[in-house]
């Protein structure tokens, strides 16, 4: 009955800090990417945007027919 208790007792150890902080910087390195990613894209919109307004190729004014 005691080797029993021996073996649950071994099988947990507990939270792993060093895990914990790695699986921590991983998730928090590839949001902060995305979320980088993702403002990089739109600055790039927003400047081909007013490009293309300063190079007469498109307009804010709507034209009457």
């Amino acid at each position: 009955m005691t080797a029993v208790h021996k073996i649950g007792q071994a099988s947990y150890r507990g939270p792993s800090i060093f895990k914990e902080i790695m699986y921590g910087l991983t998730a928090g390195l590839i949001a902060g990417g995305l979320w980088k990613r993702y403002h990089w894209n739109l600055q790039r919109r927003n400047k081909e945007f007013y490009d293309m307004l300063e190079r007469g190729e498109i307009s804010v004014v709507v034209e009457d027919e």
